[in-house]
């Protein structure tokens, strides 16, 4: 593939990607809330969306996510469901005066990788950029394997500096807060906005 396709592609992944929406609120809320430790498998879980949304585009494969909508309309509501119980969970946990450390009682990689996968499946933003947008950006007739493989090499390093970036900044505000008071009103913020995100993701 040519570089100055690659190039358009990273740039308009990254103005997309760096956009604040649901993946993003979900991000920052989950690293506020409880640290930066759990952004991680969260981030992965997205990347992979992305991957899976970027694959359907290039190979032509939009058809699949009309053929099967009941399955992307179970992972969506899924995806809901655990936002739900998260923002549940950050509201009622208890907070004492003590160094701000990561609290993940209840919540495995794996189930935040799937809460991230979910999330950025259910995705109209995602969905729209990569079955709509790419195809305008690239000419999909000539794209071979080597071509995908570097496609996909470039979107992981875009999400990489986006969410990496999220996920830094993120960590080092919430470092910033240590009264009980504060912890509280924080977690309980992050929960408003991961219960505004599932509520978004219904609405759509």
């Amino acid at each position: 593939m040519d570089a100055a396709g690659l190039v358009i592609y990273a740039s308009a992944l990254l103005l997309a990607s760096g956009t604040p929406g649901p993946g993003i609120a979900t991000l920052v809320a989950r690293v506020l809330g409880r640290g930066w430790t759990g952004g991680v498998p969260l981030a992965l879980g997205l990347a992979v969306g992305d991957i899976i949304w970027l694959s359907a585009g290039v190979w032509g494969l939009a058809v699949l996510a009309q053929t099967f909508s009941s399955v992307f309309t179970a992972v969506k509501w899924a995806g809901i469901a655990y936002l739900l119980y998260l923002a549940w969970r950050m509201w009622t946990t208890p907070v004492v005066a003590r160094e701000v450390t990561a609290d993940t009682r209840g919540e495995s990689p794996a189930a935040l990788f799937m809460t991230g996968l979910a999330v950025c499946l259910s995705n109209p933003k995602v969905m729209a950029f990569y079955l709509a947008l790419v195809p305008t950006l690239l000419d999909l007739n000539k794209i071979t394997v080597t071509g995908w493989l570097q496609l996909v090499a470039a979107t992981l390093a875009c999400l990489t500096i986006t969410f990496g970036s999220y996920i830094t900044l993120a960590a080092r505000a919430r470092l910033l807060f240590t009264r009980p008071d504060t912890l509280r009103n924080l977690n309980r913020s992050a929960s408003v906005a991961i219960a505004g995100t599932a509520v978004w993701m219904a609405a759509r």
